[in-house]
């Protein structure tokens, strides 16, 4: 038998937990970097150098509070699975053809019902039916099964070891926001530590006594870069993803296909994941109306293409 290299994922639900301590620690070096050791203090020293430092505290402060709000929703947000009282919708005659061709290749005298095996095999290539044999339950549409959460998650994206979560319908777009604000503040912190990173190397010797905040500041320098860096490719991959309607585990099942089922045209396939409401796409809710008006947000229905079939 083949080793089976899956049977150890689950074992990253424990890495993950200890992501949240990580990010903690990133978020509290930095803090300390910019307002503590640097633009806290020149709050008071009065004249422009006070302007700019009360302008860059507030936005620090902003983005760090949205990307706080964000990481937990995510965090503590079910991605969805599948509710137990939910059943596919099968086509009578496709279920009808199938067992037909189960009873062909019996032997004489033998019954479907007692071979249950095969005719879940069978049934799962039903078109619009799929079956999970690791939860031994249907799927709904885009819906796959997570080796890490050992569950079937609804439109599965991925799972995220640095939010200790998969990403799924429920808080895809929480995901999102969070992967956005972050990128901001990454973004701001580096601008801003820029200059006194280069200072880190021009006056070194003249300021022996905060070698720790120089120290502090020359971390906090190269962890923004490296996260707002790595950030903005990730932003680049999920836009094009967002907006042609797609996840991770579907762009390859997309590319075999001469048009995407799912595409219903940039605005639209934005709505599915951030709703209607321009109020609340910047932050990680949704309106009432949008989750009672749109099915896709809960990841059980969603609409096709007329012109695509399957």
């Amino acid at each position: 038998m083949a080793w089976n290299f899956f049977k150890y994922c689950s074992g990253l639900r424990m890495l993950g937990s200890l992501m949240i301590f990580l990010v903690a620690g990133i978020i509290g070096i930095t803090y300390y970097a910019v307002i503590i050791a640097i633009y806290g203090p020149q709050l008071f020293r009065g004249g422009f150098e006070a302007i700019v430092a009360f302008f860059i505290v507030i936005v620090f402060h902003t983005l760090l509070v949205l990307l706080i709000w964000c990481y937990f929703t995510v965090v503590l947000t079910d991605p969805g699975g599948i509710p137990s009282n939910w059943r596919p919708m099968i086509d009578e005659e496709d279920v009808e053809a199938h067992t037909m061709a189960i009873s062909a290749n019996l032997p004489p005298g033998s019954n479907v019902g007692t071979f249950p095996q095969p005719l879940v095999s069978t049934m799962s290539h039903v078109p619009g039916l799929r079956y999970c044999n690791k939860c031994e339950n249907y799927k709904p549409p885009r819906c796959h099964h997570c080796r890490v959460c050992q569950r079937c998650i609804l439109k599965m994206d991925h799972h995220c070891v640095w939010v200790v979560n998969c990403v799924g319908a429920r808080n895809y777009k929480f995901f999102l926001l969070f992967l956005i604000y972050t990128f901001l503040e990454t973004t701001l912190d580096t601008l801003v530590l820029l200059p006194h990173f280069i200072n880190f190397f021009k006056d070194v010797e003249h300021h022996a006594s905060s070698s720790s905040n120089l120290a502090t500041t020359f971390l906090a320098f190269i962890l923004n870069v490296a996260f707002a860096l790595s950030l903005l490719g990730f932003l680049i991959l999920h836009t094009s993803l967002v907006l042609a309607n797609t996840t991770t585990i579907e762009v390859y099942e997309k590319k075999k296909m001469s048009r995407w089922r799912y595409d219903m045209g940039r605005r639209k396939n934005f709505e599915q994941v951030f709703g209607t409401r321009k109020l609340y796409w910047l932050i990680p809710l949704y309106s009432e109306d949008d989750i009672a008006s749109m099915p896709m947000l809960h990841g059980i229905d969603f609409p096709v293409r007329p012109d695509v079939e399957g």
